[in-house]
């Protein structure tokens, strides 16, 4: 009964970790290299809401250090 199991999960990690493959065509790269497709924003919106969020909790570093702008820390 372990075999089946061991071999039943072995089947699903192989079927899980190739189903996130995928070819990509040449005219298809374009549209991924665009700035929106980033998994992280550009450093100057980040510091931009960084600069936003600290504004907001009225803290001085607003960081989770120090108090929250409504004085309650």
């Amino acid at each position: 009964m372990t075999g089946r199991r061991i071999l039943a999960s072995a089947m699903l990690a192989a079927l899980m970790t190739s189903a996130g493959c995928a070819v990509v065509q040449p005219w298809e790269r374009g549209t991924l290299a665009k700035p929106s497709m980033a998994v992280e924003p550009p450093p100057h919106e980040a510091a931009q809401k960084q600069r936003t969020y600290q504004a907001k909790e009225g803290g001085a570093s607003a960081n989770g250090v120090g108090g929250g702008g409504c004085g309650c820390n």
